[in-house]
């Protein structure tokens, strides 16, 4: 071989091998996550979200990116963060919240979408049944339109001397109204009057509050909504403690931070099981093929320390049900 040639072989070698070695070790793959809650909200559910893809291999900035997407409760911003993680082609988008999942789903139609939220996911169209989801979305719905009718019946336990109950909805939830009516149906099945007031930014909540202290409102019952349990939880907490309101919550954390009572899903265990569903589909599996998953376990958590603040005396049969009881 003349030196010439010699040196012409050698360039294109250098050329052709990088090219070869990233063809052998493509791109890590990207998850868009969507969510209408605060920057960083509620770190160890991402962090049970990361366990889930870590049960299949894959580690966030080794062998995976998150792109996370956070609309701090101004859902007017979900379609268009949505529309990003289309445009940059993730590999999946997990959407937190009904309003996120209906982003997702408005975005596309092809890239797989995993999702964690309540309501009735056949009816918002996001499955066509949850043993057969069909298209491109499954993941986890949590079963909230009969657990908020358990919390109005524990709360009738623990504050059961009369006067008007409280339930505090976020209007942005599709599942808002629904679930407003199963309540009232059921504080008239106990007797009891049924105040209903929503808000869906800081400002409104504390509107909320002055109505609920103007009303005299016996206790309250939160609803389980994605911006409430993570950007706002700390505000709900101290609203209720300041005007000495019992307020019922839907998540643990609430009950550790102060709040009187929980009761709801293990989200760190749903948040698992979305990060699982996501590995799996990252995987090569279908989300047709994966049916939606409904949590059968539930929590009750009772701070008695804020009972007793509160001047509440907690019935024995409660404590024995609880999971938790704070002291």
């Amino acid at each position: 071989m003349r030196r010439r040639d010699f040196i012409l072989f050698l360039s294109s070698a250098t050329v052709v091998a990088p090219l070869a070695a990233r063809a052998q070790h493509p791109a890590r793959p990207v998850i868009g996550l969507l969510s209408n809650s605060r920057p960083g909200a509620d770190p160890p559910l991402i962090a049970a979200l990361n366990g889930g893809l870590g049960d299949n291999g894959f580690v966030d900035g080794q062998n995976l990116t998150i792109d996370y997407r956070w609309a701090d409760g101004r859902i007017d911003r979900l379609p268009t963060m949505a529309a990003e993680h289309v445009r940059r082609q993730v590999a999946l988008i997990v959407a937190i919240s009904p309003p996120s999942a209906l982003a997702a789903k408005a975005a596309t139609g092809t890239i797989p979408i995993v999702f964690h939220c309540g309501g009735d996911v056949v009816k918002m169209g996001l499955v066509a049944s949850l043993s057969r989801p069909g298209g491109n979305a499954t993941g986890v719905n949590l079963f909230t339109l009969a657990l908020e009718s358990k919390k109005l019946d524990l709360l009738n336990r623990l504050v059961p001397s009369g006067g008007t109950f409280a339930y505090l909805t976020n209007p942005n939830n599709p599942a808002a109204e629904e679930r407003a009516n199963e309540m009232r149906d059921t504080a008239r099945s106990l007797g009891r009057p049924l105040l209903v007031v929503g808000a869906s930014t800081p400002t409104e909540i504390d509107a909320a509050f002055a109505t609920l202290v103007g009303q005299q409102v016996a206790a309250l019952v939160v609803m389980a909504d994605e911006y409430f349990d993570g950007a706002r939880r700390a505000q709900l907490v101290a609203l209720a403690a300041l005007n000495a309101i019992p307020a019922l919550y839907g998540q643990r954390e609430y009950a550790l931070e102060g709040g009187l009572i929980s009761y709801g899903t293990n989200l760190r265990e749903t948040f698992r099981q979305v990060g699982n569903y996501a590995g799996r589909i990252l995987k090569g599996e279908k989300p047709s093929d994966l049916p939606v998953v409904r949590p059968t376990k539930f929590e009750l958590v009772i701070n008695l320390k804020t009972a007793k603040t509160l001047g509440l005396d907690v019935p024995a049969m409660l404590l024995a049900t609880a999971g938790e009881v704070i002291e």
